[in-house]
């Protein structure tokens, strides 16, 4: 697992192999089952995790039992409650793994320690909180300003694999819509392609 995740850190920064060694000490390997929680409602999130294998969700329950997903990571992308690990409070959301997942947990003093002793990643772990500040903008834009079939062909031309990988009542949820709405918008779509 750690390889993978070496590999991803070097497209992105220039470390030493002291660096990676230091990294690689922090490391806690995880593996998910297919509908297992890496966390749920309730619980503090103490960790940034990476996915080295599989697929998560990221969503809340309303008082009426539906689900409302925030989000989805795959292999080399980060997951986690970010307002929880910040403030301390217990989350309002969970995670679960839509596919076996394989994952490298670190705490959060060991991640902020990392950030301090390694300016490259640090610089690397900014770049990255830039992109998903920049993708949650265009991620509200989408909800607020499109239409059902927009929003359904923006996440096909952003997510063209995991439309594939996703449920298609997880990808309605995702996407603010009912799974027969995003029924009927994907077969408009066919018809007109």
């Amino acid at each position: 697992m750690f390889e993978q995740f070496k590999e991803y850190i070097g497209q992105k920064a220039t470390l030493t192999e002291a660096d990676y060694a230091k990294i690689e000490a922090v490391c806690i390997f995880k593996k998910l089952r297919k509908k297992q929680y890496l966390l749920q409602e309730g619980d503090v999130w103490k960790y940034n995790a990476f996915i080295t294998k599989g697929l998560v969700r990221f969503y809340s329950v309303d008082e009426n039992g539906r689900e409302n997903i925030v989000s989805f990571a795959k292999e080399n992308w980060w997951t986690g409650d970010r307002a929880s690990l910040l403030t301390g409070e217990p989350s309002k959301n969970n995670i679960d793994a839509i596919e076996d997942t394989e994952l490298i947990l670190i705490t959060k003093t060991n991640f902020d320690r990392l950030c301090h002793d390694i300016p490259a990643f640090n610089d690397m772990v900014n770049a990255i909180l830039n992109k998903s500040f920049i993708t949650s903008q265009n991620r509200i834009h989408s909800a607020i300003a499109f239409t059902a079939e927009q929003k359904y062909l923006d996440f096909v031309q952003k997510y063209p694999d995991l439309s594939l990988r996703v449920p298609q009542a997880m990808i309605a949820s995702y996407l603010g819509i009912t799974p027969e709405t995003l029924s009927r918008v994907r077969k408009e779509t066919v018809k007109k392609h």
